[in-house]
């Protein structure tokens, strides 16, 4: 991102790196949800997976720096053959999330997630995507039939003892209203989760979604003096960076974008930061954090 820094953007510095975000599966994914601002799906090659080799790098590189957590997200992480090696080796030096479609998750593994959970050291959580409280609002933006495969997935976590955070992306701009959250947490319990966690999202407007909506206007995007200090400091670039089996970013959103890419290592990535892309409007103007 620095090569093309508009002479007018603002400039953000990374205090710390508090949270690293790893890409373990890149862009493959099982789904092609409609939403993706990585336009992830199963045929999507542009970031491949991670070797455990260049997680364990990127990993111990973080730790050096003094890290405080982790991610795990993708495409779909669940599809990485190393998968269980990788959350193994990330909770043995901090709390780790995965985000994930839930899809993939079995009896077999969720049993296994829900003993790795019980037994960890730090703090081991899952997020779950949904982006709708029936087959009709969510299966219109990620997939046939997935509504209640998503709900099997979170069904098997939740008897297996974990309680996931289910991410709703409000495609449907209804559902990020009062009633519409209420409608989530209503099916939740009635799934058999007692205290739902759900987290809400503003879609980005790129990737597919970018096809879907209308894409950012001209007037979104942060200028140089748009953001105080406190603003600067919610924004989650200030404290953390993306690997992917390319290199380095600033953040899980930009991976797509050629000149965000920082460096190869995650010593290339501690210099500031140029927030001269529309999608750093929408943290800011939203107040989103990809963090759980």
């Amino acid at each position: 991102m620095a090569g093309s820094r508009q002479q007018d953007a603002s400039i953000l510095e990374l205090e710390h790196l508090d949270t690293l975000w790893l890409q373990v599966t890149g862009t493959l994914c099982n789904l092609a949800c409609l939403h993706c601002f990585i336009s992830c799906g199963p045929k999507n090659d542009s970031h491949s997976m991670m070797t455990f080799a260049q997680v364990e790098q990127a990993i111990d590189d973080a730790v050096g720096r003094g890290v405080k957590e982790f991610y795990f997200t993708g495409g779909e992480p669940f599809m990485h053959p190393r998968i269980r090696d990788m959350i193994e080796l990330a909770i043995g030096y901090g709390p780790l999330t995965i985000l994930t479609n839930g899809i993939l998750i079995d009896e077999e593994l969720a049993t296994w997630l829900g003993e790795t959970f019980r037994n960890s050291r730090y703090s081991f959580d899952l997020r779950v995507s949904l982006d709708g409280t029936t087959a009709s609002e969510n299966d219109v933006i990620r997939g046939r039939g997935t509504f209640e495969k998503i709900l099997e997935g979170v069904d098997r976590l939740v008897e297996a003892g974990l309680n996931p955070v289910i991410t709703v992306t409000t495609c449907h701009a209804e559902l990020g209203g009062r009633e519409g959250r209420q409608k989530f947490f209503d099916l939740l319990r009635d799934r058999g989760l007692e205290k739902p966690r759900l987290k809400f999202l503003a879609p980005f407007k790129i990737g597919r979604e970018e096809r879907r909506d209308e894409g950012y206007r001209d007037y979104e995007r942060l200028r140089k003096g748009d953001l105080d200090e406190e603003a600067k400091n919610a924004l989650q670039c200030r404290s953390c960076r993306m690997v992917t089996a390319k290199g380095v970013y600033p953040c899980p959103i930009l991976i797509e974008e050629e000149d965000a890419r920082m460096g190869d290592r995650l010593e290339d990535a501690l210099q500031p930061i140029g927030l001269d892309h529309p999608a750093c409007y929408t943290c800011h103007v939203e107040g989103v954090t990809c963090r759980t």
